[in-house]
């Protein structure tokens, strides 16, 4: 069990944990929400060791096993699986000791070793590092590539199957879909669904944390607050909390301004002094509420456009790519012919290196067609948003320099104006945008787009740097928007809120996709699947000449192990089902509360918000019991068969 009790920490002279108490039990699997500054990064350094409590403490086991992911990758030669394979440095030592017994010519420190490594499954260990690549979008050809190779996102993968490969107690992501496509967040949810240990996590992807979590923490007020459920109960059961708290609040004020207009009638009255005295008493014993405070939420809106032409743009038999150095032609897409309409909300999939940028470069007209045909309609303004975008920003300019190039005619006030609607106001207007944070500069990237009053919206992952309170606000300004929309993203839940069709990029066409993401989820998987038993079966091809007597040694080892696996999945059920029996008992007596209208009374407010907190950890506890239960039992039924 993790374990905070009366915690505090401050870094520097800004205190960012005072006397906060929560706890995480094993198996739990929590996402850790709150404000960029709030302590999401040093609560991790925490959990690492790296850092320790001012006053209070800290404590969890002391064997267990931490991983996380590096935030640098060194350039090295060893290729991406050996790199990999080095996240298990516990089967790394092991492998050390047989060479260092074989070289010593110690024969019964080398077979002690031998069996060691058998035990921590180091044989199947490069197929499951090469599992973890495939899923994570990386090529059989690029598990074999030297990691200098690889760009500095695509090493970002690396890092993460490095902590992935690790055997953890404990595991610590920091936005780990931030540089994944959609085909990878899926494959990385079903592999952390299956992860037996404890898992903390940060993102900005609400969809991502709901898929994982059963558990949310909550930074906010030097207070680590713990809510049973994943990310959307957390906003449900915060905002009831909220309205209780203001409620009683308020109520209070009424009380204590009764107490204290007794108090300064009577006072100075002999007669009435003993009664004001007691009044006074009450007030200084009083424990005041705090009034609720939710913070501001950051909205904004596009601006409405000048035209609205029909088709916005059509494209003919058009080849999307690049040329090469000597003039050669690298076509990515090819065979496009498409009409945009107007108010069409149009979501682009596909894995990485499909073609979704090329495609929409092409459309924004910033990359030219290799071949065909691109035709767009009278009063066009397209508003285009790079995956890069940030990059073009000029670091010493300031905010407002940035949006006078767009509008040299306009008066200072209007551009302040704006720039205000977007949280850049005062002196944060006229400021260099050099030290602005990633999320800064996106929102001011975004800002100049909206100025422009673009009829077309081309977003290439728009959301990569941003908040979860930007992201709400960035999806609801595209449910408003009038104009035409075609998105790319990872972010499936502003996919799902702001576009209705959507369509594939794959093996260099695009086409219709006939389904929404949850069929586009399911489509993932069993493409996974197949491309997995596809390398599987090239794997054998190519180990075929293996040596037989060694292979037949894996095989018994395998089935012995199966034989060992029955015994402890049936526990295990028995285990959970005892478990559910007794929530479930709990459940009813909890939702009877809930249901019952006399809850509602003010003497019992305090356990209602309890009785509620408790009703969304035993539901989000029940649900990941049932996963569980049926899990184990598929487990079972692949063992027998």
């Amino acid at each position: 069990m993790i374990r905070f009790n009366q915690f505090s920490l401050s870094r520097g002279t800004k205190p960012l944990f005072e006397d906060t108490s929560f706890t995480l039990n094993p198996g739990e699997k929590a996402g850790l929400v709150g404000a960029n500054g709030a302590g999401k990064s040093t609560l991790f350094s925490v959990l690492r060791g790296e850092l320790h409590a001012d006053g209070g403490d800290f404590s969890m086991p002391p064997s267990w096993r931490i991983a996380h992911v590096a935030q640098e990758t060194p350039a090295v030669d060893r290729s991406a699986l050996d790199y990999t394979l080095d996240g298990d440095t516990h089967l790394r030592a092991i492998e050390a000791r047989i060479a260092s017994a074989s070289a010593a010519h110690d024969g019964a420190a080398e077979a002690e070793a031998h069996a060691a490594f058998a035990d921590a499954d180091g044989y199947t260990a490069p197929a499951r590092a090469e599992t973890l690549l495939l899923g994570l979008g990386f090529t059989l050809e690029q598990t074999r590539e030297p990691v200098s190779s690889f760009s500095g996102g695509w090493r970002m993968r690396l890092n993460l199957a490095q902590a992935l490969m690790c055997p953890s107690d404990l595991l610590l992501l920091d936005e780990p879909t931030n540089h994944l496509d959609l085909d990878a967040i899926v494959w990385l949810e079903d592999w952390l669904g299956r992860y037996p240990g404890t898992l903390v996590v940060i993102s900005h992807d609400r969809e991502f944390l709901d898929s994982v979590c059963n558990v949310t923490l909550h930074l906010e007020n030097r207070q680590v607050k713990r809510y049973g459920g994943n990310y959307s109960q957390f906003e449900v059961l915060r905002a009831q909390q909220i309205a209780l708290q203001q409620s009683a609040y308020e109520k209070q004020q009424k009380t204590v301004a009764h107490l204290q207009s007794f108090i300064d009638r009577f006072k100075a009255k002999a007669t009435k002094a003993k009664q004001a005295q007691s009044r006074v008493k009450a007030l200084e014993k009083m424990e005041l509420i705090a009034p609720a405070h939710a913070t501001s939420p950051f909205t904004f809106e596009f601006r409405e456009p000048d035209a609205a032409p029909n088709p916005m743009m059509v494209m003919e038999g058009v080849r999307c790519g690049y040329h090469n150095d000597a003039g050669g032609e690298i076509p990515i897409v090819e065979g496009v012919t498409l009409s945009i309409q107007n108010g069409q909300r149009i979501g682009l999939l596909g894995a990485n290196g499909q073609g979704k940028s090329t495609l929409i470069k092409t459309l924004a007209q910033t990359l030219e067609p290799l071949s065909g045909g691109v035709h767009q309609g009278k009063g066009l303004q397209i508003g285009y948003f790079a995956q890069h975008q940030l990059e073009t920003l000029r670091p010493d300019d300031s905010a407002i320099q940035h949006l006078a190039r767009l509008a040299p005619d306009t008066r200072e006030q209007e551009l302040r104006d704006f720039l205000g609607s977007f949280n850049f106001s005062g002196d944060m207007a006229t400021a260099k945008i050099a030290p602005f944070s990633g999320g800064e500069k996106a929102r001011l990237a975004l800002a100049l787009i909206i100025w422009q009053k673009p009829n077309l919206l081309l977003l290439d992952e728009p959301t990569n740097h941003l908040d979860l309170e930007t992201r709400h606000a960035l999806t609801m300004a595209l449910a408003q928007f009038e104009g035409t929309l075609i998105l790319v993203s990872h972010d499936r839940h502003l996919l799902r809120a702001t576009t209705d069709t959507f369509m594939l990029v794959a093996k260099h066409r695009l086409s219709p996709f006939d389904g929404d993401l949850d069929d586009y989820r399911d489509w993932l998987l069993q493409h996974a699947a197949e491309t997995r038993a596809a390398a599987k079966e090239a794997g054998e091809v190519q180990d075929a000449g293996i040596n037989r007597k060694e292979q037949r040694r894996q095989e018994a080892q395998e089935r012995q192990k199966l034989a060992h696996l029955t015994k402890p999945l049936k526990s295990r059920i028995a285990k959970i089902e005892k478990e559910m029996e007794k929530l479930n008992a709990e459940k009813a007596d909890l939702d009877a509360f809930v249901a019952d209208p006399a809850s509602y009374e003010a003497a019992l407010k305090a356990k209602l918000t309890e009785t509620i907190r408790r009703q969304g950890e035993v539901n989000a506890r029940l649900e990941t019991l049932e996963m569980d239960w049926l899990e184990a039992h598929e487990e079972l039924e692949q063992i027998g068969s």
